[in-house]
């Protein structure tokens, strides 16, 4: 049985950063919203206490029963996790005279392990309204800051910790070692969860989940559904059907790239040129969100037929991620099935297939490791973000296979440039986008008037807030260069300079 951590999440921004943090120690972890809490067996080694932007003096703040698990389990609170435990056994919570919020000094006052090889003076990062002014008589403060009394604590004679802080983020310069000192000393983790136990753990989990049962599954070219069709190919070999459409809007020669490296891999795909019918869907469409609602309407119905031309397959497979199961179970929103089950249009309950996910408990990066371990190409591991649907919304207007045609060129040139200038792994996502405008210009002796393109580079950790990428001048020249002279009917290249916020990175 695979130990774990169990994290209680109360609605913190930092939830997530916790697991992040606790699985770099490759120790397994689970996120729990505090109102819809797993039953406790001997495979949890500690539980782990999340902040919340709730005080804990509101009627609506978040609480759970902690007399459940104290003294049998280790408990670790951070910031309103710690507040919540001393508020209960009758310390004192207060609104901060001085709120704290940024980087604070803690002075160790006592003995702890919690504490152990932590320097003096050590930095750490606050964000929080309220404060513990005192300690319930059996609570030990174990550090203090120049502004509050107790930065950290300790519950007398059992291994329930409390921290004002929060260690999980980088600006806690040692919160990795408090972190580790929690899971490895006082919970005795063996810190095994690694990519390769992650894959052999999986596969054992999906032969006995399945047995001699068919899977189909769809392809999208992406890290999530690869890893998730070699993890099923490695317990169900022949018996997983992997279904990748071209439906016209990849990028340039991708479709057939990529078949080729699934076939070398051993997977059993059906290659499925569709791109006619997802072309006449688009004709004359210019709304994005009609450009989108579109392109799934005909994925479903190509990928529905091709499911229903398999006899007796009785599982969807699918490349969800922790991310997405988090989000559908969040504290800010009920408990509700899977949001990502419903990513194929309803398709399980029209076919009667039940869903497997052989991802559903990893980090995108966590991915990409297992990715790895696999044996998954590099080209295919390592690419960068894409759209789902595709370079439809890097269109804007009209979507027609010339113009499609034209963008494919631009954006290969784009891309193989930043590859070339060892600049792909520096940028999270890039591409070209084809304006609906045309500019004058000369070539030759030779008046045009073609269209224009812009390329867009972003930096980012995972998407929601991203900032332009800085390319070098001299690289952005070479790109609009050759963009403009090996592309007919392009004639100008700009960048776009927009972050998000309070831009987007797609354009539509």
């Amino acid at each position: 049985m695979q130990e774990k951590i169990l994290i209680i999440d109360f609605g913190s921004q930092y939830t997530q950063l916790i697991a992040r943090r606790v699985r770099e120690l490759e120790i397994f972890c689970e996120i729990h919203p505090y109102h819809h809490l797993p039953l406790i067996d001997e495979s949890v080694k500690g539980i782990i206490l999340s902040g919340s932007p709730f005080s804990v003096h509101q009627n609506d703040s978040p609480r759970i029963d902690l007399a459940q698990w104290r003294k049998k389990i280790p408990i670790l609170g951070i910031c309103y996790g710690a507040q919540l435990m001393a508020h209960v056994y009758g310390g004192s919570v207060v609104r901060s005279e001085i709120r704290e919020y940024g980087r604070a000094k803690i002075r160790p006052l006592a003995e702890s392990g919690l504490l152990k090889g932590v320097s003096e003076s050590s930095q750490v990062w606050m964000s929080h309204g309220d404060s513990i002014q005192s300690l319930p008589d059996n609570f030990e403060a174990i550090a203090r800051t120049e502004s509050i009394p107790v930065a950290a604590y300790q519950i007398k004679d059992e291994p329930t910790f409390g921290l004002q802080f929060h260690p999980e983020v980088t600006h806690s310069l040692e919160g990795k070692t408090i972190l580790a000192n929690f899971l490895l000393e006082v919970c005795q983790c063996k810190a095994d969860w690694t990519p390769a136990a992650f894959v052999e753990d999986t596969v054992a989990q999906l032969e006995a989940q399945l047995g001699s049962d068919k899977v189909v599954l769809g392809l999208s070219g992406g890290v999530d559904s690869s890893v998730a069709a070699l993890l099923l190919h490695k317990a169900i070999g022949k018996n997983l059907y992997c279904v990748f459409v071209d439906n016209g809007l990849l990028r340039k020669d991708e479709f057939a790239q990529v078949v080729e490296s699934y076939r070398d891999l051993g997977l059993n795909v059906i290659a499925v040129d569709a791109k006619a019918d997802f072309y006449a869907a688009l004709a004359q469409i210019s709304d994005p969100e009609a450009k989108r609602k579109a392109i799934g309407k005909v994925f479903i119905d190509v990928f529905q037929a091709q499911a229903q031309s398999l006899s007796d397959i009785k599982w969807l497979g699918q490349g969800t991620i922790y991310p997405d199961v988090i989000e559908s179970v969040s504290v800010k929103g009920p408990s509700v099935t899977i949001k990502s089950h419903h990513n194929v249009g309803g398709l399980p309950e029209k076919m009667n297939l039940k869903i497997v996910e052989p991802l559903r408990m990893l980090f995108k990066d966590e991915v990409r490791k297992v990715g790895a371990e696999l044996g998954l190409p590099t080209f295919i591991l390592n690419r960068h973000p894409f759209p789902g649907p595709g370079l439809a919304i890097r269109i804007l207007g009209d979507i027609t296979p010339e113009k499609v045609a034209v963008l494919q060129q631009v954006d290969a040139i784009f891309i193989e440039g930043l590859k070339a200038h060892n600049l792909y792994s520096e940028v999270w996502q890039a591409g070209a986008i084809l304006l609906p405008v045309q500019s004058v210009g000369v070539m030759g002796d030779e008046r045009t008037y073609e269209n224009a393109v812009a390329l867009r580079a972003v930096t980012s950790t995972d998407g929601m807030t991203a900032d332009w990428a800085h390319l070098p001048y001299d690289f952005l020249a070479e790109m609009s260069n050759q963009i403009i002279n090996r592309v007919k009917g392009v004639n100008r290249v700009v960048y776009d300079i927009s972050s998000k916020p309070p831009a987007t990175i797609e354009w539509e």
